[in-house]
């Protein structure tokens, strides 16, 4: 096991003390923070002082063993799925994987079907045996058109119609999103497919694991570098007018660099409630969503299917949205869009910070989203060194 050297602020590392510069200095060790660092240090040789405000690396896919010993993620479940062949060789250097497919169910009407919604969907709900084709027609008969599709509720009625989007949708979005589905951008409901087959999977990329021995474990290794100093339990404004850095990458949220000089930008925050279980298994599942807008919590996860542990007690936990705490999922309105590019003009002029991540672009992006944007900002900056070297200077003369 990589033996990642941490420091917090408190403890008054001695880095912090004037004598050494960094070329980098990073806010957020998540994998915005963490991908871009290791590429600094291992491709270009630079000297990185790498901040987190929590107490551990890995952000929102931060993993441990709880009291019982059963792993489990913090911040709720994260799968790791991507089509792109390039995302996994790079994070292949830091872990193995094991095949995982991910299969949701939703309780509805006291049953448990398979979200998104599909043939077996169907079939249970409506006591029906349809095919393919039979479905097919089913929705496209349910279906309510709309002219003007703007809103996420638009998009599920125009393609599914109105008692499908009650059972499934309208309950689970007003718990997860504080708004009505009227209220909110299309795009949250619109990355939902509705099925007419039996594929019951909830993704249906071309790589779909789980890293073998956890996210912790990938970002040990991915840190465990002689030129990364990584300080933990850190805010930015602790550190910002004590350690010398040529360039800053900011991870962190972009109204907060900014003083909220414009005003906050509005998150929808989770909290979680995580419980062990004498038994081995909890539920059929990873994950059950509860669209029922009478249930408190949008779902229960059970950490076991994703990680594929082996253990005698099983951990669960349940998800309640709520409108304060960590910053985790950007608010699709068009005036947070307006307000988030006010922001976003104050940093295209600020020199020497790039913002990169999640927080610092206002947008909700997968994992592999996040480390796909974390490599090109690092393939622009290697671009641009050498462009600016001598030996680039010698060869265009």
């Amino acid at each position: 096991m990589p033996q990642v050297t941490i420091e917090r602020a408190s403890q008054g590392p001695s880095h912090l003390d004037g004598k050494r510069s960094y070329d980098y200095l990073i806010v957020g060790a998540g994998f915005a923070g963490s991908v871009i660092a290791e590429r600094l240090a291992e491709g270009l040789g630079q000297n990185i002082l790498l901040i987190d405000r929590r107490e551990h690396i890995g952000g929102n896919a931060y993993d441990h063993l709880d009291a019982a010993g059963v792993m489990v993620h913090r911040y709720g479940p994260h799968i790791f799925h991507t089509n792109a062949q390039r995302i996994v060789d790079y994070l292949s250097r830091f872990t193995q994987w094991r095949p995982y497919e991910h299969r949701v169910l939703a309780r509805v009407d006291e049953h448990l079907l398979p979200i998104p919604i599909n043939l077996t969907t169907l079939n249970t709900l409506f006591g029906l045996s349809m095919t393919e084709q039979e479905a097919e027609v089913f929705l496209a008969e349910r279906a309510e058109h709309v002219a003007l599709v703007r809103t996420s509720e638009d998009v599920v009625i125009n393609q599914i119609g109105r008692e499908l989007y009650e059972k499934f949708f309208r309950g689970y979005t007003r718990k997860q999103w504080g708004l009505d589905p009227s209220e909110l951008d299309r795009s949250v409901t619109s990355r939902i497919p509705t099925r007419t087959n039996e594929d019951d999977r909830y993704f249906v990329d071309t790589f779909q694991m789980m890293p073998s021995q956890g996210y912790t474990r990938m970002f040990e290794r991915m840190l465990d570098h002689p030129r990364i100093d990584l300080l933990l339990a850190t805010d930015f404004a602790s550190v910002r007018e004590r350690v010398k850095y040529k360039q800053l990458i900011y991870c962190g949220p972009i109204d907060e660099y900014f003083n909220f000089c414009f005003g906050r930008l509005p998150y929808r925050s989770l909290r979680f409630q995580h419980e062990t279980h004498r038994q081995p298994q909890f539920q059929p599942v990873a994950v059950v969503n509860y669209p029922n807008p009478s249930v408190p919590y949008t779902r229960i996860t059970e950490y076991k299917h994703l990680t594929g542990q082996t253990h005698p007690l099983t951990s669960i936990s349940y998800e309640f949205p709520c409108a304060d705490g960590d910053p985790y999922y950007p608010i699709p309105r068009q005036e947070n869009t307006d307000l988030y590019n006010r922001y976003k003009a104050l940093a295209d002029d600020t020199p020497g910070v790039t913002f990169l991540g999640r927080l610092a672009t206002y947008k909700y992006y997968n994992m592999d989203q996040v480390v796909g944007q974390a490599l090109a900002l690092y393939q622009r900056i290697e671009l641009k060194v050498g462009l600016d070297s001598p030996l680039h200077e010698e060869a265009v003369k």
